[in-house]
């Protein structure tokens, strides 16, 4: 079976059924902040890998009434979530974006995404004559409690199909090889989110809170629990 497959026939949706809708405003607050932060004001916004759409709904709120926003995901059940939040402004394709030869637009959002391709690498050469700006967020899953702990990259590569995990460098250096200008970055604390994973991560939360306001890189590569939000320029 493909790796690709769990996005298609319903086994991603299986472990995940509410397609992470419940992060999506936060998410979608990260992202308009990053815009208005860089003072970048798309007319256009496509997100590759948009899930069940919420985050182009929830940014949507928040962006101009004439900016026009597009959805692309290649999982049909993801998709019939799409529908529900189609508007005149914000439409859903069933379609592979990479495919797709004239869907340029002013931005392109790529929103936990990198991490669950087989090829990344020539993915983000497809998407990168497509848009001016692009942002991504990218979970920084490579820190040290992970490697001890084996179970935890195991079960993300199960559950919801991470192929690949990040640092904060290897991200960035990634980046830059494939020829993007970094504009920005800062990390993002979805830990901190209210979610029920266990005691063991409600006993780490306890080491992030203290420790990252004074060593953020120390605790981010130790305690794990953020990903990074990134803008780039092609």
């Amino acid at each position: 079976m493909s790796t690709g497959d769990m996005y298609t026939d319903g086994e991603y949706l299986k472990h995940n059924p509410t397609w992470d809708v419940e992060d999506a405003p936060w998410k979608a607050g990260l992202i308009h902040a990053m815009m208005e932060k860089n003072a970048i004001h798309p007319a256009t916004i496509c997100e590759v890998g948009c899930g069940c759409g919420e985050i182009l709904l929830q940014l949507q709120k928040q962006l101009p009434p004439t900016t026009i926003l597009t959805g692309y995901e290649i999982s049909p059940q993801a998709h019939e979530l799409c529908k529900t939040r189609a508007n005149d402004r914000l439409t859903f394709c069933l379609k592979n974006y990479c495919k797709e030869t004239s869907a340029p637009c002013d931005l392109i959002l790529l929103i936990d995404v990198i991490e669950h391709l087989e090829d990344y690498f020539q993915f983000l050469r497809e998407v990168k004559p497509k848009s001016r700006y692009k942002i991504l967020h990218i979970p920084l899953e490579m820190f040290v409690l992970a490697v001890i702990h084996q179970q935890f990259l195991l079960g993300q590569r199960k559950k919801v199909g991470h192929l690949h995990y990040f640092s904060k460098d290897i991200a960035l250096q990634m980046l830059r090889d494939l020829g993007y200008d970094i504009l920005d970055y800062h990390y993002t604390a979805g830990y901190s989110l209210n979610r029920e994973y266990g005691i063991k991560d409600k006993l780490l939360k306890i080491p992030r809170a203290l420790f990252y306001p004074v060593f953020p890189d120390f605790t981010v590569r130790v305690f794990g629990g953020y990903s990074l939000l990134v803008l780039v320029r092609s």
